[in-house]
């Protein structure tokens, strides 16, 4: 059975999730899951959760937990990666230095400075991984759920043999609030989804034959109205979905963007202006690091009473998260079908696009491996806004590699989210990197 790598598994939220949905999986009985992370203590802490979890649940799985990149990567058939280089203290920079020129992040972690940023920080790290995966298990699927993921993903595309896959999940967020609105079941949605992560497009939706993009439209008009209750819920972190940009694009568009509100909107930055309040119009919190600090405070409280019996661990064992890597890791170890959202290098699942760019639609996994599944080319408005920022993600790949800070200021102005002239688009260029210098080394020499 497969050895299956986490790294970031010191992760207080994805490193218990992952261990618990690869133990519940029964095609999965006999796996060696291994943990890895730069940081010992928390690493330490989902290793003794994952035990009580393989012990309570019952799972045929063994878990080893180590620092040492090299050591967890030997002989692995999959690895899952989820890390941040630099932590939330280099995504503050993220977020803040934009703020001074009137640039606001609502997300910070795919597109605008922020994105550029952290795609700077995070393609080389991941691409030394790839090259280590080269050594010591080239056949090994790596499985990418670190941002900016369309950046990440392509940058071991072009640049290794690594066979490369990223997993976004908003489409199944989305897709659960909008079963409950048009009183369908979620199997018996028949979308066509296509775009770029965080920008993907549902482009039609039936369900037993039914077109139910006139419902679309109809709801969409209901939620603009509204007080934002119909689409979002009571959470009160930013991270609540209230559906008003996704509805206003469908207006505009006759397609809905299907990512939630806050990662959209940074795609089109009159969302994100004074005008709006900073979006607050639309319904849109900016999540400051600060409220990221205490997300992790709670995760790691959560872990700590699931380990100490302060939260019984039995309900936390009763099913799968939803996330897709066990499905993906269970269809390719047995040779059995799965049908899911992915992103892949484009081999025409999107016509209008260029070719080897990496593109979310959704995808089959069968006996011979994955395929992309051809959504046809983009209407020509969702065309032209998905283009730029391919183009974009094709400039900040290379910009990454090679330390061109020609490339990184192109890319900087390119993108819609950056409003200020060149002058000071070049001053908060060089603010950030110099804020992430540690991290940076190819820019510095």
């Amino acid at each position: 059975m497969p050895k299956i790598v986490i790294i970031g598994g010191g992760s207080f939220s994805w490193g218990p999730l992952f261990i618990r949905d690869l133990g519940i999986a029964p095609e999965l009985a006999g796996s060696q899951i291994v943990l890895h992370d730069i940081d010992p203590q928390a690493l330490d802490l989902v290793y003794r959760l994952g035990q009580k979890a393989i012990m309570h649940g019952d799972f045929d799985i063994s878990l080893e937990r180590t620092t040492q990149l090299d050591e967890a990567l030997s002989g692995a058939h999959f690895v899952i990666l989820s890390i941040s280089t630099g932590g939330l203290e280099a995504m503050r920079h993220d977020l803040e230095i934009p703020a001074k020129y009137g640039i606001y992040h609502t997300v910070g972690d795919t597109v605008g400075p922020g994105g550029l940023a952290r795609g700077l920080r995070n393609i080389p790290v991941v691409i030394d991984i790839a090259g280590r995966m080269e050594r010591h298990c080239p056949d090994a699927w790596l499985l990418n759920y670190s941002n900016p993921l369309t950046t990440l993903t392509r940058a071991v595309t072009k640049e290794t043999s690594i066979k490369t896959i990223g997993f976004c999940h908003e489409w199944l967020g989305v897709r659960y609030k909008l079963a409950q609105l048009l009183a369908v079941e979620e199997s018996d949605f028949q979308p066509r989804i296509a775009g770029i992560n965080h920008l993907i497009w549902l482009l039609d939706l039936k369900a037993a034959g039914q077109d139910l993009m006139p419902a679309l439209s109809d709801l969409a008009g209901q939620i603009l109205t509204g007080d934002g209750r119909l689409f979002g819920d009571d959470d009160m972190t930013s991270m609540v979905d209230r559906g008003k940009v996704k509805a206003r694009l469908l207006q505009v568009y006759g397609a809905m963007p299907v990512a939630g509100d806050r990662h959209v909107a940074e795609f089109f930055p009159g969302f994100l202006t004074e005008a709006t309040a900073q979006g607050q119009t639309y319904g849109l919190e900016r999540t400051s690091v600060e409220e990221r600090y205490q997300w992790r405070e709670w995760d790691k409280r959560r872990l700590c009473d699931l380990l100490h019996d302060k939260l019984d661990i039995a309900p936390f064992l009763e099913k799968p998260s939803g996330e897709a890597a066990h499905s993906l890791i269970s269809a390719l170890a047995t040779h059995a079908r799965y049908t899911g959202i992915m992103n892949l290098p484009n081999q025409g699942q999107i016509a209008n696009l260029p070719p080897d760019v990496v593109v979310e639609t959704y995808a089959v996994v069968d006996s011979s491996g994955i395929s992309g599944l051809s959504m046809g080319p983009l209407p020509p408005g969702i065309q032209a806004v998905v283009s730029r920022h391919v183009a974009n993600q094709e400039m900040i790949v290379e910009a990454a590699l090679t330390g061109d800070i020609h490339l990184a200021r192109q890319a900087l102005l390119n993108d819609p989210l950056v409003t200020v002239e060149p002058d000071g688009a070049e001053r908060m260029l060089d603010e950030m990197l110099l804020a992430n210098q540690a991290y940076l080394p190819q820019f510095f020499g």
